[in-house]
């Protein structure tokens, strides 16, 4: 079912999680936008811990935000109308249309959830139509299309291609090995009807010359009958992962790097794109460290947030890796947390509710942080969603532009505790604690808070001049400047690589 008059959606549907469907949809948005077309960027349900706020207050993945910015357009949460935000013990969040609904369980998730789910799709995708006139919606599957256990209950690959009449783009990531049989095994387990949707065949992340793959191309296109539009090369850009498990990748060491940041890889580490900017940054070098790790002696380290803060919180006790970091401040090191990593850093928790991953018989206790920020923090029911713009006071004086997401109500313990000064304008959205010449502690509610080129380089700065480095210019561009020119490098390979005619013939 698509729009009389509207062009035929497109859908990038992947051999396996991880094939490359969220930056191949994002290169085709900002392809067709370059055409001249509007398109609207659309994952029907998502599973994502790496979420973002719109302008309205709607919690959506930012993978679907990241399409909105390729295809010219401001991210709404009916681009993702159901997002599940995994918290532990086979339980997740339930967004619908950018508002939390519920929670559900995995073994129950379809039995209760299914015909809501379907709902709000349909819904969100009315949405958009009526938003954008003339639109062409780029959809994004989720995983496999063919996991023969889940197609009758899977709300956002084939059903909603069949749906919407979508023509599809299969990716398989060849990296990965074995792409022949990932390509006709998916085809093998499609129905006839399902299987007439499929348009084209796309190798992701191709190492090499193209021309090595000519053969396997002309075997796969005889053998399915299926057009191999593009071989799509391995790019070494750093583009912002879709899941935290992507992070794993990024262990390289960077030549000229001055500055090591250490950054704690919680067991649920949530909006882990709060780092890419200072990946970007030439000089400095992020080292994750995970809970049995050594800290060592890192220039700083960020504590970023988490879906689970009190379990993460906990676990962070039990392995020492909270000692690790309250000795590495005591010793005048600089820590600074963002969202949930504030609140650890604080003196005590309190999670009435069990809203933030407790178990129900100990949801009422009171959990220490780590002690190093005198804050005080109560998780309650509602929960804090909007875009900011305020004026930061430390580490200088400057706008920065971000969004909340968060349960807690953080407070001061004691109000006339002088060493303790807000970061903003709003003392509501973070602190700092001078400690004489040792280093600051500080933290914040504000998320995309490092996407902020002058408060970012003011920060350096700072662990600069520890180590009588020479300053960086404090005049740098916002983030989102930078996430354009990578979204437009991605078009480029994408547009010298891939042929999508066969997607736009009738």
């Amino acid at each position: 079912m698509s729009s009389a008059g509207m062009p035929t959606p497109l859908m990038v549907l992947g051999t396996s999680s991880g094939a490359g469907k969220s930056l191949m949809s994002a290169a085709l948005c900002r392809l067709l936008h370059r055409r001249g077309e509007t398109p609207v960027p659309f994952k029907g349900q998502n599973m994502s811990n790496n979420a973002w706020v719109d302008e309205s207050g709607g919690e959506m993945a930012y993978s679907q935000a990241l399409q909105a910015w390729a295809a010219g357009l401001k991210p709404q949460c009916a681009m993702n109308p159901v997002l599940l935000k995994p918290q532990g013990d086979s339980t997740s969040e339930v967004i619908h249309l950018g508002k939390s609904v519920g929670t559900a369980r995995a073994e129950t998730y379809y039995e209760q959830w299914f015909r809501p789910g379907w709902s709000v799709i349909r819904q969100g995708i009315k949405e958009l139509q009526c938003s954008y006139a003339n639109s062409r919606l780029v959809l994004e599957g989720a995983g496999s299309p063919v996991e023969v256990n889940l197609q009758q209950r899977d709300l956002t690959n084939l059903r909603l291609a069949k749906f919407l009449r979508a023509r599809c783009l299969l990716v398989t990531d060849i990296e990965r090995g074995g792409v022949f049989a990932q390509i006709i095994g998916t085809l093998a387990l499609l129905k006839p009807v399902e299987r007439r949707l499929i348009r084209g065949l796309l190798i992701n992340r191709f190492r090499g010359r193209r021309e090595l793959f000519d053969e396997g191309r002309r075997w796969l296109e005889a053998e399915t009958g299926i057009p191999v539009i593009g071989v799509m090369p391995w790019l070494d850009e750093l583009f912002p992962p879709e899941d935290s498990l992507d992070l794993l990748q990024r262990t390289g060491k960077k030549d000229g790097a001055e500055i090591e940041i250490a950054v704690l890889k919680l067991p649920s580490l949530s909006n882990f794109s709060d780092l890419d900017p200072l990946e970007t940054e030439p000089t400095v070098q992020l080292r994750w460290v995970e809970p049995g790790d050594f800290l060592g002696q890192p220039d700083a380290v960020v504590i970023p947030g988490s879906k689970q803060t009190l379990r993460d919180l906990a676990y962070l006790h039990r392995s020492g890796l909270g000692l690790q970091v309250q000795s590495f401040a005591k010793s005048g090191g600089h820590v600074f947390g963002v969202c949930g990593g504030m609140q650890m850093l604080g003196c005590s928790l309190i999670d009435p509710q069990g809203l933030e991953g407790l178990t129900s018989q100990n949801a009422t206790n009171n959990l220490a942080g780590l002690n190093l920020l005198p804050l005080h923090t109560v998780f309650e029911q509602d929960k804090a969603l909007r875009q900011r713009e305020v004026i930061s006071n430390w580490p200088d004086t400057t706008k920065v532009i971000g969004f909340e997401l968060h349960h807690g109500i953080s407070q001061p313990i004691n109000d006339d505790d002088k060493t303790l000064q807000p970061i903003a304008n709003d003392p509501s959205l973070g602190w700092v604690k001078k400690h004489e010449d040792l280093g600051n502690v500080a933290g914040t509610y504000l998320h995309g808070i490092f996407d902020n080129g002058s408060w970012r380089r003011h920060w350096l700065n700072m662990l600069r001049q520890r180590k009588k480095l020479t300053p960086l210019p404090i005049t740098y561009p916002h983030h989102g400047e930078q996430k354009e020119q990578l979204l437009d490098r991605l078009a480029d390979a994408f547009e010298q690589h891939v042929d999508i005619s066969p997607l736009l013939e009738a």
